[in-house]
């Protein structure tokens, strides 16, 4: 069973014990279900953008804790002075240290910029609830889900006018998406082993059309790797550990973003 595997079934259990407790009703009656969604796709298109979508991780499967002593209002004000195209905020808790309450407070402070609500999607619940808690975006992961869910989960999120960063890590992943006008992060983390490897992102972009925006997620710890990406189609750049391993992850974000050329 691999981490992956470990974490898809207890999501599962854990949405289902949340769906029995909080009924749906209750969601879209959220002042947050009224705003109006702020686009990632405009946001990464802009001119002048940094393609920067910075994340708050406190911490990870394969690493364990990167940064418990960190608030979310200043690394959120931190990102936001960098000039973050977007902010990814990370709300599984039992994995990843996270909660909704997190994303719930970067958006009272980050009025702005578009959140990405990071987490597992295993049921249509959650994108009813990132919506109730002011995401604008929501990812869905190839690799734990069937061509059928992505594509219903994906029109739910339209529907309810949220965006969607669909991860792929292989050909196997992309081919269940309808490649057009979709933005698709490529993780170059491997799921399985969690093992990075940025020649990864290369070589799967190419399979992907220019109707799409491209995502590079994981691994990116130099400016360079950016320039380097942009050559081949690359317009958005998730970067979470990177600036979360260090005391100040908003004065991190902002020195990284201001050596991009």
């Amino acid at each position: 069973m691999t981490i992956l595997d470990k974490i898809i079934a207890f999501k599962k259990k854990e949405i289902a014990k949340i769906k029995a407790e909080v009924p749906v009703k209750k969601l879209v009656e959220s002042p947050n279900f009224k705003r109006q969604p702020i686009s990632l796709k405009k946001s990464l298109l802009e001119v002048g953008s940094t393609g920067v979508i910075a994340e708050f991780k406190r911490q990870s499967p394969s690493k364990g804790i990167i940064n418990n002593k960190a608030t979310i209002a200043d690394v959120t004000n931190g990102y936001l002075e960098a000039n973050v195209a977007a902010q990814s905020i990370l709300t599984d808790i039992s994995f990843f240290g996270g909660t909704m309450a997190d994303l719930m407070e970067a958006r009272v402070i980050n009025q702005q910029t578009p959140i990405l609500r990071k987490d597992f999607v295993v049921d249509a619940f959650q994108i009813v609830e990132a919506k109730a808690i002011g995401a604008d975006v929501i990812l869905l992961i190839a690799a734990c889900l069937t061509k059928e869910q992505l594509k219903n989960y994906g029109q739910l999120a339209t529907d309810l006018g949220l965006e969607v960063l669909y991860e792929v890590h292989s050909q196997e992943d992309l081919d269940k998406i309808e490649l057009s006008n979709k933005i698709i992060g490529i993780n170059n983390r491997n799921l399985k082993t969690f093992e990075v490897d940025l020649e990864h992102s290369i070589v799967l972009a190419n399979q992907i059309p220019d109707t799409c925006i491209k995502v590079s997620e994981s691994g990116i710890s130099d400016p360079r790797i950016i320039t380097g990406l942009k050559e081949y189609g690359f317009q958005g750049f998730l970067i979470g550990e990177n600036f979360m391993k260090t005391e100040d992850p908003g004065l991190a974000c902002q020195e990284f973003i201001s050596q991009i050329r």
